[in-house]
């Protein structure tokens, strides 16, 4: 008798083991299904304001911020700040990433030179601007696509609601945070999150 409950009770560990390998092999299938979800902003290769070849895998390492950018805003002041953000830690694996849009009340009616003369004049900014694209919309970017759904970004569905909505890439190339129009470039949210 003592020999049955023994092969019982070795039947039922070897059974409770093998439910518990397969738990853990479902978990790890549906971690690499979440992870290939994801996708990463070093697919991307777009164009910089100067019509050159800009490719995102040449950012692998460093933190990102992507801004939506226009030059006749109330919010265009904002390219002081990023320009003073950018100055204090490109030295330290940040960058900016400015495109110029036109998709919020015609405010950057401009051509991609006369973009480039205005933010250089008037802000002198040196980060990286690309050529003008759109946002949202039926024409929207493919790059704003990944930054605005979930299935692509891994983070969350989001909309561009106005000129200067930060995106905040971490350093592998991830979507980390989603920063509101009105939020100043010099806010303690985004230096803290660029310090961390």
């Amino acid at each position: 008798m003592k020999q049955l409950l023994w092969i019982f009770s070795l039947m039922m560990l070897m059974t409770c083991k093998s439910q518990e390998a397969n738990i853990i092999n479902q978990l790890s299938k549906e971690q690499k299904t979440n992870n290939m979800a994801q996708e990463s902003i070093y697919q991307f290769k777009v164009k910089d304001i100067e019509g050159k070849e800009f490719d995102f895998s040449s950012l692998k390492g460093k933190k990102v911020m992507v801004v939506n950018t226009a030059s006749e805003c109330g919010l265009t002041p904002q390219y002081e700040q990023l320009q003073e953000l950018y100055t204090e830690f490109k030295d330290k694996n940040f960058v900016i990433i400015g495109f110029p849009a036109n998709n919020f009340g015609a405010q950057e009616p401009g051509t991609n030179a006369t973009i480039a003369t205005f933010c250089s004049r008037n802000y002198g900014v040196t980060f990286p601007m690309m050529e003008k694209i759109s946002v949202k919309g039926d024409d929207m970017h493919l790059l704003y696509q990944f930054l605005t759904q979930k299935s692509k970004n891994g983070l969350e569905d989001n909309e561009v609601k106005w000129n200067f909505q930060k995106y905040l890439i971490d350093t592998e190339g991830h979507l980390s945070k989603v920063i509101a129009p009105t939020t100043l470039p010099i806010d303690d949210e985004i230096v803290s999150w660029i310090k961390s």
